[in-house]
């Protein structure tokens, strides 16, 4: 099939889309994606790619066309004009890029913002070829539950926009069976809806034992180190962490270990000096998603936070499918599908998001377990996620609605456009 990809985010920057536009080439498929210049998280233009775009036309045998953007910065203004630039290219300059050309369905990559959805719209409807779009934020509930939109009349308009683009989507998958409901109240039809969750990075599925410690971990192997890994934003409500590393400072023996950055990183670092936390809390830093592995050899339980807001408990965050296949036991600090999944699989424990006494309690309850009952979790741990997160099903299952949609059925009978 021929398939055009349509993404504000793709490779160098680090997205399971990268992935699946991989495997959907290593498939037989014939794959274009239309994205933005690669800004992500850094907030400015990859100089690599600044220096020579070419380098960056082709990702594992698919075809790349990239349209400029404002870069997100630091910002709320710069990331709104981000969010904004993308959304105009893709649908001017990017419809214009793809002239002559045809495809089967078009698909939607779509994490935050839900603006970057209509550029696939409009290319479909241009082109009279179905779309269908793969959610993992939910939007406005997002917007307003990190603060970022507090205006009841601004959030009704974007939950306008959010209809506009659902109802002219011919399916929708997401990321999580909780947002089933939300999808059909604003795509008045909950016939399109699809679970479709993420899946482990591969370079997570192997043996962590066969994987070199990562240099900056060896200070730290005699300790219980818990781990974060990844993006270090207002979701991730890291006050909350930073008050159960305080009610575990008098235990030289755990520390807390944060691998990444993001939006809230510096104000993280002044949160730990202002509460004198630098010899419990370390943060290394954001490094290349290869080399997570090699810090993940040196944890001994992996870290999932996320704050407490009705739209958070619906999101399994995409941590966890990365986190369980590593063989390492979770703990987490979050509501609803997510803490469900941890404690389902029976890979760890969880607590209340938002709760940092209660994250401080589940941390001495896993440091006092035997090392025998923490590798028991981790195994239960990795089978859950080849049971239910195995890539290949998953893609086999993402390639029969492919099929779908290119034949224009929905489950209702309706024919797509």
């Amino acid at each position: 099939m021929r398939v055009l990809v349509v993404s504000q985010y793709f490779w160098p920057e680090n997205f399971r889309i990268n992935d699946l536009v991989a495997d959907l080439v290593g498939r037989g498929h014939t794959v274009t994606v239309l994205t933005g210049q690669p800004n992500y998280p850094e907030g400015v233009i990859l100089p690599e790619f600044a220096a020579k775009p070419s380098r960056y036309a082709r990702y594992a045998g698919a075809e790349v066309l990239r349209i400029p953007l404002v870069p997100r910065g630091r910002g709320k203004i710069r990331l709104a004009l981000n969010y904004a630039s993308f959304a105009l290219a893709g649908s001017t300059l990017g419809a214009w890029k793809l002239r002559g050309r045809t495809a089967d369905v078009i698909f939607n990559f779509e994490v935050s913002p839900i603006t970057a959805a209509l550029p696939a719209i409009v290319i479909g409807a241009l082109k009279r070829t179905p779309v269908f779009i793969w959610i993992l934020d939910l939007w406005p509930d997002t917007l307003s539950a990190v603060g970022a939109v507090r205006s009841p009349r601004v959030l009704n308009l974007v939950k306008k926009l959010v209809a506009f683009i659902y109802r002219r989507c011919d399916l929708i998958l997401a990321q999580s069976e909780a947002f089933a409901e939300n999808v059909r109240t604003l795509s008045g039809d909950g016939q399109r809806f699809r679970y479709f969750p993420n899946w482990a990075e591969p370079l997570f599925t192997g043996t962590l034992e066969a994987v070199e410690l990562a240099p900056e971990m060896r200070p730290y192997l005699g300790t219980f180190n818990i781990l974060f890994a990844g993006n270090i934003g207002e979701a991730q409500d890291f006050p909350a962490v930073l008050d159960a590393a305080e009610a575990t400072r008098d235990r030289p023996d755990i520390r807390w270990l944060i691998v990444g950055d993001g939006r809230a990183g510096e104000s993280v670092r002044t949160e730990i000096r202002r509460r004198g936390l630098e010899k419990s809390v370390v943060m290394f830093g954001r490094h290349p998603l290869e080399r997570m592995p090699s810090f993940f050899r040196g944890a001994s339980v992996l870290l999932v936070s996320l704050k407490r807001d009705p739209v958070f408990a619906l999101t399994i965050p995409g941590k966890v499918q990365s986190y369980l296949p590593t063989g390492l036991p979770l703990v987490g600090m979050l509501d609803g599908e997510g803490a469900r999944v941890i404690e389902s699989s029976g890979a760890g424990l969880t607590c209340p998001a938002g709760d940092g006494a209660a994250l401080a309690e589940r941390v001495k309850e896993i440091a006092g377990l035997t090392g025998q009952e923490r590798t028991a979790m981790g195994a239960r741990g990795r089978a859950y996620s080849a049971r239910e997160f195995d890539r290949g099903q998953l893609l086999s299952r993402f390639e029969t609605w492919m099929e779908e949609v290119a034949a224009g059925m929905h489950a209702s009978g309706r024919r797509a456009r």
